[in-house]
């Protein structure tokens, strides 16, 4: 259920999101698909109607293969393959992978409000970053944002879902009564969490990877809203 705004003064375990909740991430990869479509130059799709191939394609690795920089190009390459109406050289794969250095060579873009916001609460709650992806490719986005102070755990899996929050809980040891899944994912953070049986607050990012965006599910748990990360600081 939906609370309404008040104040929680007991100490919280609070479970934080980290790509495009603390720093920008999907950005990156946009821009990246952009470079793509742009080289594909089909002759009858739409950059969305690209993008719903590519979509496709992501569905299925990112369960055998899941998240991360490599995977995305395995995509890209992939995707290409299915659609280019030329004949493919091995420059043209090369191509392709120049369009994703920059996702793992921007500097990192941590979110207006975050960083102080993280420091308040660190001061008051035990904070667990908990994210999905390339372990190596994410602990360096981590340690490259200067973040990493205000932790007291990290927690990386291939796949955010109710199994993994339930074992995060687990080995934790965790009162679910004061946990919560800070987010910006509804399939990620917000849903997975509150079917796991802690509370969660979605905090939308209006550049949110398609894949995981879905309806905000009912659940055992509270669920808050907020429009901003710094918003946290008149909640907990």
């Amino acid at each position: 259920m939906t609370i309404s705004p008040v104040r929680i003064s007991q100490r919280q375990n609070l479970i934080i999101d980290a790509d495009d909740t603390l720093w920008e991430n999907n950005i990156y990869f946009e821009r990246a698909f952009d470079d793509f479509c742009e080289f594909l130059a089909h002759s009858a799709l739409s950059p969305d109607e690209v993008r719903g191939v590519l979509d496709e394609i992501e569905i299925v690795n990112s369960k055998m293969h899941g998240y991360g920089t490599a995977n995305f190009v395995r995509n890209l390459t992939e995707c290409y393959h299915k659609l280019v109406e030329r004949e493919v050289s091995p420059e043209d794969l090369s191509r392709i992978m120049s369009f994703t250095e920059q996702i793992l060579h921007h500097p990192i873009e941590i979110i207006p409000g975050v960083e102080e916001t993280l420091e308040y609460l660190s001061e008051r709650h035990s904070l667990t970053l908990f994210t999905k992806g390339n372990p190596e490719e994410q602990k360096l986005k981590l340690d490259r944002s200067g973040l990493a102070i205000y932790f007291g755990h990290t927690a990386i899996v291939k796949e955010k879902d109710t199994r993994s929050y339930a074992a995060l809980i687990r080995e934790r040891v965790l009162d679910p009564a004061h946990t919560w899944m800070i987010g910006n994912s509804p399939k990620s953070d917000v849903n997975p969490a509150l079917k796991a049986g802690i509370h969660a607050v979605f905090v939308p990012h209006e550049r949110t990877w398609t894949l995981e965006r879905e309806e905000l599910h009912e659940g055992p748990g509270r669920l808050l809203r907020v429009a901003r990360f710094e918003e946290l600081r008149e909640y907990f």
